[in-house]
Protein backbone atom coordinates (compact mmCIF):
# COMPACT_ATOMS: atom_id res chain seq x y z
CA UNK A 1 0.00 0.00 0.00
CA UNK A 2 2.82 2.84 0.52
CA UNK A 3 4.21 1.73 -2.71
CA UNK A 4 0.80 2.31 -4.26
CA UNK A 5 0.75 5.82 -2.45
CA UNK A 6 4.61 6.85 -3.98
CA UNK A 7 3.39 6.11 -6.76
CA UNK A 8 0.07 7.83 -6.98
CA UNK A 9 2.33 11.14 -5.20
CA UNK A 10 4.26 11.33 -8.05
CA UNK A 11 1.60 11.75 -10.81
CA UNK A 12 1.69 15.17 -12.79
CA UNK A 13 -1.85 15.55 -14.41
CA UNK A 14 -0.94 18.84 -16.12
CA UNK A 15 1.86 17.01 -18.10
CA UNK A 16 0.62 14.33 -21.14
CA UNK A 17 2.57 11.19 -20.31
CA UNK A 18 3.12 8.43 -23.50
CA UNK A 19 1.36 5.96 -21.79
CA UNK A 20 -1.75 7.86 -20.55
CA UNK A 21 -1.78 9.36 -23.96
CA UNK A 22 -1.80 5.61 -25.86
CA UNK A 23 -4.46 4.69 -23.31
CA UNK A 24 -6.70 7.52 -24.27
CA UNK A 25 -5.96 6.76 -27.93
CA UNK A 26 -7.06 2.96 -27.60
CA UNK A 27 -10.17 4.29 -26.05
CA UNK A 28 -9.29 3.72 -22.51
CA UNK A 29 -10.30 6.05 -19.74
CA UNK A 30 -6.90 6.20 -16.76
CA UNK A 31 -5.79 9.26 -19.14
CA UNK A 32 -6.05 13.16 -17.79
CA UNK A 33 -6.90 16.57 -19.43
CA UNK A 34 -3.43 17.03 -20.49
CA UNK A 35 -3.21 13.23 -22.22
CA UNK A 36 -6.00 14.23 -24.15
CA UNK A 37 -5.24 17.54 -25.16
CA UNK A 38 -1.98 16.27 -26.58
CA UNK A 39 -3.40 13.08 -28.47
CA UNK A 40 -6.00 15.20 -29.75
CA UNK A 41 -3.79 17.32 -31.43
CA UNK A 42 -1.80 14.49 -32.91
CA UNK A 43 -5.14 13.44 -34.25
CA UNK A 44 -6.01 17.02 -35.56
CA UNK A 45 -1.91 16.73 -37.43
CA UNK A 46 -2.81 12.28 -38.39
CA UNK A 47 -6.51 11.53 -37.89
CA UNK A 48 -5.91 8.15 -38.29
CA UNK A 49 -3.41 8.05 -35.23
CA UNK A 50 -5.86 5.73 -33.38
CA UNK A 51 -5.95 3.48 -36.18
CA UNK A 52 -2.52 3.04 -35.85
CA UNK A 53 -2.61 2.81 -32.11
CA UNK A 54 -4.72 -0.41 -32.51
CA UNK A 55 -2.65 -1.76 -35.17
CA UNK A 56 0.77 -1.40 -33.33
CA UNK A 57 -1.16 -3.57 -30.24
CA UNK A 58 -2.58 -5.55 -31.97
CA UNK A 59 0.90 -6.24 -33.93
CA UNK A 60 2.80 -6.59 -30.33
CA UNK A 61 -0.54 -9.95 -29.89
CA UNK A 62 0.76 -11.62 -33.15
CA UNK A 63 4.05 -10.98 -32.53
CA UNK A 64 3.98 -12.66 -28.92
CA UNK A 65 1.85 -15.43 -30.05
CA UNK A 66 4.67 -16.26 -32.91
CA UNK A 67 7.67 -15.93 -30.26
CA UNK A 68 5.89 -18.45 -28.05
CA UNK A 69 4.95 -20.70 -31.00
CA UNK A 70 9.15 -20.71 -31.46
CA UNK A 71 9.31 -22.16 -28.09
CA UNK A 72 10.33 -18.38 -26.06
CA UNK A 73 8.65 -18.87 -22.89
CA UNK A 74 10.33 -15.31 -21.45
CA UNK A 75 9.75 -12.02 -22.20
CA UNK A 76 10.66 -8.59 -20.97
CA UNK A 77 8.18 -6.21 -22.06
CA UNK A 78 9.73 -2.28 -21.57
CA UNK A 79 7.35 0.47 -21.92
CA UNK A 80 4.57 -1.88 -21.45
CA UNK A 81 1.75 0.89 -20.86
CA UNK A 82 -1.55 0.82 -19.17
CA UNK A 83 -2.76 -2.27 -19.54
CA UNK A 84 -5.64 -3.84 -22.15
CA UNK A 85 -6.90 -6.71 -23.26
CA UNK A 86 -4.59 -9.85 -24.59
CA UNK A 87 -1.06 -8.54 -23.07
CA UNK A 88 1.76 -10.06 -23.57
CA UNK A 89 1.58 -12.53 -20.27
CA UNK A 90 -1.95 -13.22 -21.83
CA UNK A 91 -1.36 -13.98 -24.90
CA UNK A 92 2.48 -16.15 -23.96
CA UNK A 93 0.06 -18.09 -20.86
CA UNK A 94 -2.24 -19.16 -23.44
CA UNK A 95 0.12 -21.32 -25.25
CA UNK A 96 2.03 -22.26 -22.29
CA UNK A 97 0.68 -20.93 -18.50
CA UNK A 98 4.63 -21.49 -17.45
CA UNK A 99 5.52 -18.70 -18.99
CA UNK A 100 7.16 -15.57 -17.29
CA UNK A 101 6.84 -11.87 -18.13
CA UNK A 102 8.62 -9.07 -16.17
CA UNK A 103 7.17 -5.67 -17.57
CA UNK A 104 8.39 -2.03 -17.16
CA UNK A 105 7.13 1.07 -17.36
CA UNK A 106 7.91 4.96 -15.85
CA UNK A 107 4.42 6.09 -15.18
CA UNK A 108 3.03 5.52 -11.71
CA UNK A 109 -0.52 4.88 -13.03
CA UNK A 110 0.89 2.12 -15.16
CA UNK A 111 2.34 1.04 -12.24
CA UNK A 112 -0.65 0.49 -10.01
CA UNK A 113 -2.66 -0.88 -12.48
CA UNK A 114 -0.09 -3.63 -13.59
CA UNK A 115 0.13 -4.80 -9.67
CA UNK A 116 -3.43 -4.41 -9.50
CA UNK A 117 -4.22 -6.48 -13.57
CA UNK A 118 -1.70 -8.31 -14.69
CA UNK A 119 -2.10 -11.18 -12.58
CA UNK A 120 -0.16 -14.83 -13.95
CA UNK A 121 -0.98 -17.98 -14.00
CA UNK A 122 -0.54 -20.24 -10.92
CA UNK A 123 2.16 -22.05 -13.09
CA UNK A 124 3.69 -18.68 -14.41
CA UNK A 125 5.38 -15.34 -12.76
CA UNK A 126 4.57 -11.83 -14.45
CA UNK A 127 6.32 -9.00 -12.67
CA UNK A 128 6.70 -5.78 -12.81
CA UNK A 129 9.48 -2.96 -12.55
CA UNK A 130 9.10 0.65 -12.26
CA UNK A 131 11.95 1.64 -14.42
CA UNK A 132 12.80 3.79 -17.69
CA UNK A 133 14.03 2.51 -20.81
CA UNK A 134 16.63 5.36 -20.82
CA UNK A 135 18.40 4.25 -18.24
CA UNK A 136 18.67 0.43 -19.34
CA UNK A 137 21.11 -0.56 -16.84
CA UNK A 138 19.08 0.00 -14.21
CA UNK A 139 16.35 -2.05 -16.00
CA UNK A 140 18.76 -5.00 -16.25
CA UNK A 141 20.44 -4.97 -12.80
CA UNK A 142 16.88 -5.09 -11.48
CA UNK A 143 16.85 -7.98 -8.53
CA UNK A 144 13.42 -8.49 -9.46
CA UNK A 145 14.22 -8.87 -12.99
CA UNK A 146 17.15 -11.35 -12.36
CA UNK A 147 14.25 -13.06 -9.92
CA UNK A 148 12.35 -13.33 -12.82
CA UNK A 149 14.19 -13.86 -16.00
CA UNK A 150 16.93 -16.92 -16.40
CA UNK A 151 19.28 -14.31 -19.04
CA UNK A 152 21.14 -18.12 -19.31
CA UNK A 153 18.40 -18.72 -21.48
CA UNK A 154 16.75 -17.25 -24.86
CA UNK A 155 13.73 -14.35 -24.26
CA UNK A 156 12.19 -11.81 -25.84
CA UNK A 157 12.37 -8.20 -25.18
CA UNK A 158 9.64 -6.05 -26.50
CA UNK A 159 10.41 -2.40 -27.54
CA UNK A 160 6.96 -1.21 -28.89
CA UNK A 161 6.18 1.98 -29.77
CA UNK A 162 8.47 3.35 -27.67
CA UNK A 163 12.20 4.09 -28.70
CA UNK A 164 10.17 6.94 -30.51
CA UNK A 165 10.42 8.61 -26.77
CA UNK A 166 14.35 8.30 -27.41
CA UNK A 167 15.95 11.62 -28.79
CA UNK A 168 19.18 11.57 -30.22
CA UNK A 169 20.71 13.12 -27.51
CA UNK A 170 19.63 10.57 -25.16
CA UNK A 171 21.68 7.40 -27.09
CA UNK A 172 19.22 5.84 -28.62
CA UNK A 173 21.67 3.09 -30.25
CA UNK A 174 23.56 2.96 -26.76
CA UNK A 175 20.69 1.84 -25.04
CA UNK A 176 19.97 -0.89 -27.73
CA UNK A 177 23.04 -2.50 -27.56
CA UNK A 178 23.49 -2.63 -23.54
CA UNK A 179 19.81 -4.82 -24.01
CA UNK A 180 21.44 -6.97 -26.71
CA UNK A 181 24.46 -7.14 -24.53
CA UNK A 182 22.55 -8.79 -22.02
CA UNK A 183 20.93 -11.20 -24.05
CA UNK A 184 21.58 -14.84 -24.80
CA UNK A 185 22.11 -16.20 -28.73
CA UNK A 186 18.53 -17.29 -29.92
CA UNK A 187 17.04 -14.62 -27.88
CA UNK A 188 14.65 -12.21 -30.29
CA UNK A 189 13.60 -8.58 -29.78
CA UNK A 190 10.37 -7.29 -30.97
CA UNK A 191 10.43 -3.20 -31.80
CA UNK A 192 7.73 -0.81 -33.60
CA UNK A 193 8.36 2.59 -34.09
CA UNK A 194 6.59 5.46 -35.47
CA UNK A 195 7.46 7.18 -39.29
CA UNK A 196 6.70 9.77 -40.97
CA UNK A 197 8.51 8.79 -44.50
CA UNK A 198 5.01 7.94 -45.90
CA UNK A 199 2.83 11.24 -44.46
CA UNK A 200 2.62 14.32 -46.52
CA UNK A 201 4.70 17.39 -45.57
CA UNK A 202 1.56 19.17 -44.50
CA UNK A 203 1.00 16.41 -42.28
CA UNK A 204 4.36 16.25 -41.14
CA UNK A 205 4.36 20.20 -40.38
CA UNK A 206 1.78 19.69 -38.12
CA UNK A 207 3.21 16.49 -35.78
CA UNK A 208 6.06 18.49 -35.47
CA UNK A 209 4.07 21.73 -34.12
CA UNK A 210 2.81 19.39 -31.59
CA UNK A 211 5.77 18.14 -30.59
CA UNK A 212 7.07 21.24 -28.95
CA UNK A 213 8.99 19.74 -26.01
CA UNK A 214 10.84 17.36 -28.47
CA UNK A 215 10.55 14.01 -26.59
CA UNK A 216 8.85 12.47 -29.60
CA UNK A 217 12.00 11.42 -32.63
CA UNK A 218 10.44 9.99 -35.43
CA UNK A 219 12.82 7.61 -37.59
CA UNK A 220 12.46 5.80 -40.67
CA UNK A 221 12.38 2.43 -41.88
CA UNK A 222 16.84 2.19 -42.29
CA UNK A 223 17.03 4.08 -39.13
CA UNK A 224 15.18 1.52 -37.32
CA UNK A 225 16.83 -0.84 -39.25
CA UNK A 226 20.59 0.66 -37.71
CA UNK A 227 19.59 0.25 -34.43
CA UNK A 228 19.03 -3.71 -34.56
CA UNK A 229 21.39 -4.15 -37.38
CA UNK A 230 23.46 -6.93 -34.96
CA UNK A 231 20.18 -9.15 -34.74
CA UNK A 232 18.99 -11.36 -37.58
CA UNK A 233 15.59 -10.03 -39.02
CA UNK A 234 13.38 -12.40 -39.37
CA UNK A 235 11.20 -11.72 -42.60
CA UNK A 236 9.71 -9.66 -43.85
CA UNK A 237 12.40 -7.47 -42.01
CA UNK A 238 11.59 -3.68 -41.49
CA UNK A 239 8.00 -3.52 -42.70
CA UNK A 240 4.62 -1.21 -41.30
CA UNK A 241 2.85 -2.75 -38.47
CA UNK A 242 0.09 -3.45 -40.84
CA UNK A 243 1.85 -5.85 -43.38
CA UNK A 244 3.59 -7.84 -40.50
CA UNK A 245 1.96 -11.25 -40.69
CA UNK A 246 -1.02 -9.81 -42.62
CA UNK A 247 -2.73 -13.18 -43.06
CA UNK A 248 -3.50 -13.59 -39.36
CA UNK A 249 -5.10 -9.89 -39.24
CA UNK A 250 -8.40 -8.41 -39.42
CA UNK A 251 -9.17 -7.74 -43.32
CA UNK A 252 -8.84 -5.50 -44.93
CA UNK A 253 -5.24 -4.28 -44.42
CA UNK A 254 -5.51 -0.77 -43.73
CA UNK A 255 -2.52 1.32 -45.74
CA UNK A 256 0.87 1.74 -44.49
CA UNK A 257 -0.15 5.53 -44.73
CA UNK A 258 -2.60 5.19 -42.32
CA UNK A 259 -0.50 3.74 -39.64
CA UNK A 260 2.92 5.02 -40.01
CA UNK A 261 4.49 2.81 -37.61
CA UNK A 262 7.55 0.66 -39.48
CA UNK A 263 8.30 -2.84 -36.94
CA UNK A 264 10.76 -5.34 -36.75
CA UNK A 265 11.51 -9.02 -34.96
CA UNK A 266 14.88 -9.80 -34.77
CA UNK A 267 17.10 -12.46 -33.68
CA UNK A 268 20.15 -11.97 -31.32
CA UNK A 269 23.08 -14.31 -33.11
Amino acid sequence: MADRRHALDRIDTTVAHPARRYNYLLGGKDNFAADRASAEAIERAMPTIRLAALENRAFLQRAVDFLAQQGIRQFLDIGTGIPTADNTHQVAQRIDPAARIVYVDNDPIVLTHARALLTSTPEGVTAYIDADLREPRTILDDPELRATLDFTKPMAVMLVAVLHFIRDDEDPQGVVDTILDALPPGSFVVASHSTWEYLPAGAIEALEAANADGRFRARTGAQLEHLFRRLDLIEPGVQSVSRWWPEQASQPRPSVEDVAFNAIVGRVR
